[in-house]
């Protein structure tokens, strides 16, 4: 992909969605049991999954779901979270809407944003609502990796807005990222090799989604976008201190790495990595406060642990109600991969847990 790329034929991400969706050839077909179809909701396409009614069953809980990926790869349709989605309306006898938003290369930070904020805010409408029976009290917004950034950044938007007369109930992040401010956290320096998801691959995607230049890799990697020198970032460091987020159990004996002297033209240049919007670990408390009661999922062996764990700390501490749910034995992106051939224990774990929660919570 990236030899393609090189050679100018074609983005490398355009030609990994390519391999990814050649080896998934999923037709998506109803049954009696979950009915699946396509729509679009404000411009923004989705794929909704709906049991069917019981016996005197009014409204649906439901929950809006949007995929990982690296905000680049992936799809509502492809049968991994095809199958996660179906799982989940069956298992919670709820209306799942699972968003499809575009891509990297297509788009950059900030549509993939706006595509999920608007098929959300779309959704929450009373008229919409009732055409799908859904309860307008019982709704949760729930996404994975970079679908639980983007799930956490809209939850926020979503909590602000004063004309909004209908919100979610819940939130459901499962091992999401949540900000470019520091990539030397305890977990991205325990797991900077760790397969699926190493840290260089992680600034990478970010790299991809802000729409900035692979040459600042480097740069990033050591903190230089968020030196003592770099003003804008003064503002923010008290918010991502993993000094006094985390637990002792994770900090163990890895140091903070900050530099006294960095680039403060890089954050100039990119303001998009101290945006709130693309980290949402960096909204200030009066935001936090306003959050709905929220489940977080993260793995010990993910660059993304720490994210996750921060954020439920300050979520914590702004007095939202937060269930962290960590599992010590899997991986980043583990809950997806629960179909053979990739029928892993760590999928079908996390993913029972991440339901059960949904269906005593929702």
């Amino acid at each position: 992909c990236h030899l393609i790329h090189y050679l100018r034929l074609s983005h490398h991400l355009i030609v990994l969605n390519y391999v990814i969706h050649t080896f998934d050839k999923l037709k998506f077909v109803s049954s009696e049991d979950i009915n699946i179809t396509d729509a679009v909701f404000d411009g923004v396409e989705v794929r909704v999954f709906e049991p069917p009614m019981k016996e005197d069953e009014r409204l649906k809980r439901s929950v809006v779901y949007i995929h990982g990926g690296g905000w680049a790869l992936a799809s509502a349709r492809t049968s991994l979270y095809n199958n996660l989605c179906r799982v989940m309306a069956e298992s919670l006898n709820a209306v799942v809407v699972s968003v499809e938003y575009r891509l990297v290369p297509e788009v950059r930070f900030p549509e993939q944003f706006h595509d999920t904020l608007r098929a959300t805010k779309h959704f929450l409408q009373p008229d919409v609502l009732a055409e799908y029976s859904v309860d307008p009290g019982r709704i949760a917004i729930s996404g994975d990796s970079a679908g639980g950034n983007l799930a956490a950044a809209v939850c926020q938007q979503l909590s602000k807005d004063e004309h909004l007369t209908i919100k979610p109930k819940l939130q459901a992040l499962i091992y999401p990222v949540l900000q470019a401010f520091d990539f030397n956290t305890p977990s991205y320096q325990q797991n900077m090799n760790m397969p699926v998801l190493p840290r260089y691959v992680m600034i990478n995607y970010w790299i991809d989604y802000i729409n900035a230049n692979y040459d600042l890799a480097h740069s990033l990697l050591i903190n230089n976008h968020t030196a003592l020198d770099v003003g804008q970032a003064l503002s923010f460091r008290g918010r991502l201190n993993w000094t006094s987020l985390l637990p002792s159990s994770f900090k163990k004996n890895y140091k903070p790495v900050i530099q006294n002297t960095g680039k403060a033209e890089i954050i100039q240049e990119i303001p998009a990595l101290l945006d709130v919007r693309a980290g949402p670990l960096l909204a200030e408390n009066e935001t936090l406060r306003l959050q709905p009661k929220t489940y977080i999922l993260t793995c010990e062996n993910d660059v993304l642990r720490d994210d996750g764990v921060m954020y439920a700390k300050r979520l914590q501490n702004a007095g939202v109600e937060v269930t962290l749910d960590h599992f010590n034995d899997c991986f980043h992106g583990c809950m997806i991969f629960t179909v053979w051939p990739t029928d892993f224990s760590a999928g079908i774990q996390t993913r029972n847990s991440y339901i059960k929660w949904l269906d005593e919570s929702l």
